[in-house]
């Protein structure tokens, strides 16, 4: 008896066996499907090369402050542009870089401002790929520049100092006094002058260095990793669209405001209305994926702004919005003006595609303008 139910309990544990390996193996293989086919909407097949010595665009996701930060603290950045290949992208915008400051150097004297040494490991990708990279970004100016910046600004300080000094003499010995003694008071004012102006030249220090989240960074790569080509349609942002309301964005440019800051995207605009509402630019807005909401800037043309778009009526014009930071992904967003909701998204990034080469190489010129990143002083800051 003992031996037929041991016999009978081998078999059962048999056939469990056999079929847990029926189970797991039917769920690897299905896993291994579900990647394939994942890899075919993603990819188009094809490999590039992120080579050595390439260019990555990014901006950093906090505060990294030379007088605040040290050697060893880690950071994120995400990619503000696509890096393409001959083929196609191989890294798309709102790819997320780890990174850590490798070196920090603090202000010295002659006017030698601090600066600020990253080194980047590794990308996450939107499809959560993990990519190792050796990337490098210094806010250290090639000495010949540097130096003929402290030069340029010591001989200011030496000028201004010797205007000043020579009008102290005019005040103070009088007009009478410089045409007797042949303008040597003069002269000697202005001496006096330089050589307190060279005084400060030689104590005054640098700047500290500030990046802040907007700021935009480039990244030199120093390794090759082959990376998949992207297709174009998985790199689209999901839209939504209300029937009979249609939004053609032609052209979309960065531009500064008033005070010169370059926060302001500013969009060319064709609106066909063929719904059952009417709207205006009230209504209207730019949402970030971070949904903070950006309405028209008044410093814009505000044509749009104060119209009624009423079913059966199309416009034709610019609109423009300042934002926090330029380079997240936005959306062109109508609501409804009743219920509050959203009726209509409309990507940026998927119209910014479609824009000349021509506007998207001046708005690279334009937001790779602020790269001293220098940390303005505190006014409010009195010690």
């Amino acid at each position: 008896m003992k031996k037929i139910f041991s016999v009978f309990l081998i078999c059962i544990f048999l056939t469990g066996s056999s079929l847990a390996d029926e189970v797991l193996r039917g769920h690897a293989e299905k896993t291994d499907q579900i990647e394939q086919q994942l890899q075919k909407e993603l990819f188009t097949g094809e490999v590039e090369e992120l080579e050595k010595k390439d260019i990555i665009n990014m901006t950093v996701s906090q505060v990294l402050d030379s007088n605040i930060n040290v050697e060893g603290d880690e950071f994120f950045a995400e990619v503000t542009d696509d890096v393409k290949g001959d083929k196609g992208v191989i890294i798309p915008k709102g790819t997320i870089a780890h990174g850590r400051i490798s070196q920090t150097v603090d202000p010295k004297k002659l006017g030698r401002s601090g600066w600020i040494a990253l080194d980047f490991d590794y990308l996450v990708t939107p499809d959560g790929r993990e990519i190792p990279i050796e990337g490098k970004m210094s806010t250290k100016m090639h000495p010949v520049a540097q130096t003929a910046k402290i030069i340029a600004q010591d001989v200011g300080y030496t000028v201004a100092g010797g205007a000043v000094g020579g009008f102290l003499a005019l005040n103070w010995l009088g007009l009478e006094a410089a045409i007797a003694s042949q303008g040597y008071t003069l002269a000697g004012g202005a001496a006096v002058g330089s050589a307190v102006g060279l005084g400060m030249a030689l104590i005054r220090k640098g700047n500290d260095v500030l990046i802040a989240p907007g700021d935009e960074i480039r990244v030199k790569i120093n390794t090759s990793v082959p990376l998949p080509v992207y297709k174009d349609t998985a790199l689209k942002q999901h839209e939504l669209f209300y029937p009979g309301l249609d939004i053609h964005i032609s052209d979309i440019k960065h531009e500064t405001d008033p005070f010169g800051e370059v926060n302001t995207i500013t969009l060319t605009i064709m609106i066909s209305n063929m719904s059952d509402k009417t709207f205006s630019g009230l209504d209207m807005a730019l949402v970030n994926d971070y949904n903070s909401v950006f309405r028209p800037s008044i410093f814009g043309d505000t044509t749009l702004m104060f119209k009624q778009i009423h079913p059966g009526e199309t416009f034709a014009g610019r609109v423009s919005f300042s934002v926090d930071n330029i380079n997240r992904s936005f959306w062109l967003t109508f609501y409804d003006k009743r219920k509050g909701n959203a009726l209509t998204k409309i990507s940026i990034d998927n119209a910014y595609k479609n824009v000349s080469e021509k506007t998207k190489k001046k708005n690279r010129k334009l937001r790779e303008k602020k790269t001293n990143f220098k940390k303005e002083e505190d006014l409010l800051n009195i010690q």
